[in-house]
C-alpha cells in the first residue's frame, strides 16, 4: 500500500475570480447552472481540501482539486480512484492561463498526497559463478534445491552467475552473512547491483528474505529448545542452558525459516508457528485412566485398543497407521531400562539407536513401514514415558509429534495399573 502524507494544497485563489491557474487540476465533474455547480463543490468541499470551480468553454462550471504540481497530480488521482473517492471518469488537466480557479466553501479535509514511492530493490545476491554456461546452468539447478527462486545472469566478462534477487539492499546486507554461516550459499557470495551483473540469461524470481526489524528478547531457553527441537533443529536435552547446540539450532532455524535474522524474533515466530500446526493437527488432552498419566496427542488418528498391565496401548485410527503406548510403573532406573527393552522386543522401535543418562532414555528408529521412537523417565519413583509410531515417510509429522507428547506428558494421579509388573506379551 502506498504510504500517505498530509499536506494542504496551495489554493492560490483567495477571492472569487482573483486566482489564476498555475499547475495542473484534478477534474471531478461538471455542471451547466451556477447553482448546481455551487451546490455539487460545496459537497466536494466538505470531503477534500482545495476544491474550486472554473469556468468551462459552452458556460459550464468544472468543479476540480488545485491547483497541484503537474508531476503530483496523475498519482493522487489514480490513488483516489483504487479508493474510490473519485469518480473513475475524472482527470487531469493544465487550465488555460489565465483561468480563474475560485475556493469552494470551506476547507474540511486535508488532501492526501502520495510520497515518493520507494526505490524498487535492485540488489542480488551473487551466489557462484562459472566460466560456461553450460556450468552456470549446473550450478543452477544445485542452488535451486535450497533456493527455487535463483536465477542466472550472463556477466560482462563472459562468466555466467547463479544470483537471489531482487532484495532490497538492507535486507540483503542483512541476510548474506546469515546464509553464507548457514552453509546454504558459498562462502565468497556478495551483494551485487542488477548494473553490475549484465544480461538475464534466466529470470529468478524475489525470495522472501524478511527486511531487519527491531530486536526482540529471547524467549526462555527451555522454551527455546523445546520449539526447535518440534522444529528439528535440536536434539540434545532441554535444560535451559545456552551451549553450541542451542546456539546452532537457533542459527539453523533462521536460516531455513527464513523469517526473521533476529534471534528473539525468530523464535516468537516458530512458537506461533507451533501453535498454528498443533491446532490445525487437532492434538487434544489425553487422560489415560490405566497409567494415570496426561498427554497431549494426534488423538484423530489413535483409538484406544487395550491396558496390559504397565501398558496402555492406542491403535490406528482409520487405517492411519499410527499407534501410541503410554507406560507406567513403580521402579527406578532398572525398571526403566526393562521398559525399554520390552519396546524394543516388541519390535515397536525397530533397531533402536538408544540414548541413555541417568533417569532418562530414548529409542529412535524406522523400518520400511513404520516410524518408532520412544522416551521414558523416573520420576516420583515411578519409570514411565510413552512410544509412539507413525508411518513412514512422514518424518516431520513425527518429530513435531514427539515433541508435543514429550512436553506434555504429566502425571494425573494413580493409575488402575498402579504396581503391576511389566508385560511379558509375546
Amino acid at each position: 500500500m502506498t504510504r500517505m502524507r498530509h499536506a494542504a494544497v496551495v489554493v492560490l485563489a483567495l477571492m472569487p475570480g482573483m486566482a489564476g491557474a498555475d499547475g495542473a487540476v484534478i477534474r471531478l465533474e461538471a455542471k451547466r447552472s451556477p447553482e448546481a455547480a455551487a451546490q455539487a463543490a460545496q459537497a466536494w468541499a466538505d470531503r477534500f481540501d482545495g476544491v474550486v470551480t472554473l469556468p468551462l468553454p459552452g458556460g459550464w462550471t468544472g468543479i476540480a482539486i488545485g491547483p497541484l504540481p503537474a508531476d503530483r497530480a496523475g498519482p493522487l488521482l489514480e490513488q483516489l480512484k483504487q479508493a474510490g473517492k473519485v469518480p473513475q471518469d475524472a482527470f487531469v488537466s493544465t487550465p488555460a492561463e489565465g483561468t480563474a480557479l475560485t475556493p469552494a466553501g470551506a476547507l474540511a479535509v486535508p488532501v492526501a498526497l502520495p510520497d515518493e514511492a520507494p526505490p524498487s530493490p535492485d540488489r542480488y545476491l551473487r551466489l557462484e559463478s562459472a566460466p560456461t554456461e553450460a556450468e552456470g546452468r549446473a550450478a543452477l539447478e544445485r542452488l535451486r534445491a535450497t533456493f527455487s527462486e535463483a536465477g542466472l545472469w550472463a556477466l560482462s566478462d563472459g562468466w555466467f552467475a547463479v544470483t537471489l534477487g531482487p532484495v532490497p539492499e538492507e535486507a540483503g546486507r542483512a541476510w548474506l552473512p546469515v546464509l553464507t554461516k548457514a552453509g546454504l550459499i558459498p562462502e565468497d557470495a556478495v551483494l551485487a547491483r542488477a548494473a553490475d551483473l549484465g544480461q538475464a540469461v534466466e529470470e529468478g524470481a524475489a525470495p522472501d528474505l524478511a527486511a531487519p526489524g527491531a530486536p526482540e528478547p529471547l524467549p526462555p531457553l527451555d522454551r527455546v529448545q523445546r520449539a526447535l527441537r518440534w522444529a528439528g533443529h535440536y536434539a540434545d536435552a532441554i535444560d535451559g542452558k545456552d551451549g553450541p547446540m542451542t546456539r546452532a539450532a537457533i542459527a539453523a532455524e533462521i536460516a531455513t525459516a527464513r523469517a526473521s535474522t533476529d534471534p528473539g524474533t525468530a523464535l516468537r515466530l516458530l512458537e506461533e508457528r507451533r501453535a498454528a500446526w498443533a491446532d490445525a493437527q487437532g492434538l487434544a488432552p489425553l487422560v489415560d485412566q490405566a497409567t494415570g498419566l496426561t498427554v497431549t496427542a494426534p488423538m484423530r488418528a489413535l483409538t484406544f485398543d487395550r491396558a496390559e498391565r504397565a501398558l496402555s496401548i492406542y491403535g490406528p485410527r482409520d487405517g492411519s497407521g499410527a499407534a501410541l503406548i503410554l507406560f507406567s510403573q513403580p521402579g527406578g532406573q532398572q525398571e526403566l531400562l526393562d521398559l525399554a527393552g520390552l519396546v524394543t522386543a516388541l519390535g515397536w522401535v525397530p533397531q533402536p539407536e538408544r540414548t541413555v543418562r541417568q533417569g532418562h532414555v530414548t529409542l529412535q528408529g524406522r523400518n520400511d513401514a513404520h516410524l518408532g521412537a520412544a522416551e521414558g523417565w523416573v520420576r516420583d519413583g515411578r519409570a514411565e514415558g510413552y512410544v509412539l509410531i507413525w508411518p513412514a515417510g512422514d518424518e516431520a509429522t513425527h518429530t513435531r509429534l514427539l515433541a508435543e507428547i514429550s512436553d506434555s506428558l504429566t502425571r494425573h494421579g494413580p493409575g488402575t495399573n498402579e504396581g503391576a509388573p511389566p508385560s511379558t506379551l509375546p
